[in-house]
């Protein structure tokens, strides 16, 4: 295992970094523990002359404990659902999905 390898297992093992989330398929009802790592990034997007500014959510998930997350499928963070929108893309080490979340 690599340093950053090692260094994301500590990261997402840590109790203030990262939070226990439910991953749910979207096509086969399967159900799978996962910890996730929660930001809520502002988006900027230009609509004409304006600019737009909206909430996000997104999560950032190993790789090892979600092998292929799909569009459609379901992160159950507490008591809040959220639906994965678009693509997950993966980080550059390939240890790490970014997945974006919209309220189910």
């Amino acid at each position: 295992m690599n340093a950053f390898a090692t260094a994301m297992d500590r990261i997402f093992s840590h109790a203030d970094m990262a939070v226990a989330a439910v991953w749910i398929s979207g096509s086969t009802s399967e159900e799978h523990p996962v910890r996730v790592i929660r930001r809520a990034p502002d988006r900027i997007t230009d609509f004409g002359s304006a600019r737009i500014v909206s909430d996000t959510t997104t999560v950032d998930v190993r790789v090892i404990e979600l092998t292929d997350p799909r569009p459609g499928d379901l992160i159950i963070l507490g008591t809040d659902s959220y639906v994965i929108q678009g693509e997950p893309t993966r980080d550059s080490e390939r240890l790490i999905w970014t997945l974006d979340l919209v309220p189910s």
